[in-house]
Parts: C-alpha cells; structure tokens; sequence
C-alpha cells in the first residue's frame, strides 16, 4: 500500500484502482468545487503513467460525502461494465463499520425497510411498502463491542440505497454517532460522521478470483473508544 497526495492507494492493476477515501472528501466534483478523490485518482495514474490527454477511470460506486474508507474504481470500460453487474445483482460484499447511539436488544439483526427520497431535501425517509417511488433497503448488522451508551457495530449492506445505513439505523433507534442529518443534533460527541467503508469483496472483472481489501476507521473520537 502506498500513499499519493494524501490517498492511500491500496491495490492496483490494468484493470481496478482499489483506494481509501478520506473523510468528508466528496467522491467526484460537485457544486462545492472541493477537490474530489475520482480526479485526484486520475491525475495520480496521468502523472505515475505519463499519459497524454484525459485518463479512464469509471467511478461505479459511491460514499456519501462524510463517509470514508474503502473504494474500488474500474481503469477499463470492460471493467467498470462487470463490476457495475455485480453491483446491481447484489455480488459485491460491502462491509460497513459504524459507532451508533443507544444499546441493541440483539447482538445480531436485520433491517428491512422501504425507502424513499426527498431530492428538494436530499433526505431519505422510511416509508410505508408500495409507497410510490420508495425502494428496497436490506442491512444485517453485528454488535462487535459497548461503550457505556454507544456500540460499535459492523453493517453488511445486502442493498446499496442513497444514505441507506445512516436512515435505517436511526429510524431503528441507532443514530450514527456525528449524524447531523439522521440523527440527533448537536448531540455534543462530535460533528464527525462516525461511519466507515471497512471492506469490500467481489470478483476480478477480468481473472476468475476473489478479492477482498479492507480499511481501518481513523484513530480518533469515536472510533478510539473501541481501539484495543
């Protein structure tokens, strides 16, 4: 693994950049005009590759802005096509690890939920089956350990949906830790989105073989908390 302009780059070949976004970085450009990781990404192969004009890389999943940790990119159009199947038939293993609000009556469980975007608002709401336009939402989640009244938990997102982790858990009685948004604001723990792209598995477009690549969250409030 090595590190270019600030982002870690954690695996690559002809056909995949696997790198971890920072915190609070939005994933392309937006109207905020922050610099954003898919050209900072591209600049990093312009520059390591010598290439003349604009560089490939397809950007076929997405975190939301405050959300850091593990992303995989496709350096071909082949690739990107495969890799956006397997996103769309549920092949791709995301693992999400979160500091939530409030203690579980579980230590496992699943969430399944229906989901409906207001775009006015970008809020995502929880709504009632067959609400037009509303769409399916399916997590698991596994208290990995406490901390008086907030847990660290791991999210295995069987769907991905705009904002899905963060409306689920909260609608459940879980806020994220640092949610202004979803959860409880200005709760006084941190204004720091306490959420994290720990892993992702799933087939080489190209090489019948599976990778998995991981992330670790940052060692700061919250996530030091649960550090051992």
């Amino acid at each position: 693994m090595n590190k270019q302009n600030g982002i870690r780059i954690i695996y690559e070949d002809n056909h995949l950049l696997v790198a971890e976004k920072p915190a609070n970085m939005p994933v392309q450009a937006d109207i905020s005009r922050d610099l954003d990781l898919l050209t900072m990404l591209k600049d990093y192969l312009k520059i390591k590759y010598n290439k003349p004009g604009n560089v490939y890389l397809g950007l076929v999943h997405r975190l939301d802005r405050p959300v850091g940790g593990v992303m995989v990119f496709a350096r071909t159009s082949k690739a990107a096509s495969r890799l956006s199947e397997q996103i769309r038939n549920r092949k791709i293993e995301k693992i999400y690890l979160a500091v939530t609000e409030g203690l579980f009556e579980s230590e496992n469980g699943y969430y399944h939920n229906f989901l409906a975007k207001d775009r006015n608002e970008n809020k995502v709401t929880v709504v009632p089956e067959g609400t037009p336009g509303s769409f399916e939402a399916v997590l698991r989640y596994s208290v990995v350990e406490r901390h008086g009244n907030i847990s660290l938990v791991k999210i295995n997102l069987i769907t991905g949906r705009p904002h899905q982790v963060r409306v689920q858990l909260s609608h459940n009685g879980h806020p994220i830790v640092g949610d202004s948004k979803y959860g409880i604001k200005n709760s006084g723990l941190t204004d720091n989105l306490a959420l994290w792209s720990h892993q992702l598995s799933f087939k080489h477009p190209v090489r019948d073989e599976t990778l998995t690549f991981s992330s670790e969250p940052p060692d700061c409030f919250p996530w030091n908390l649960f550090k051992k």
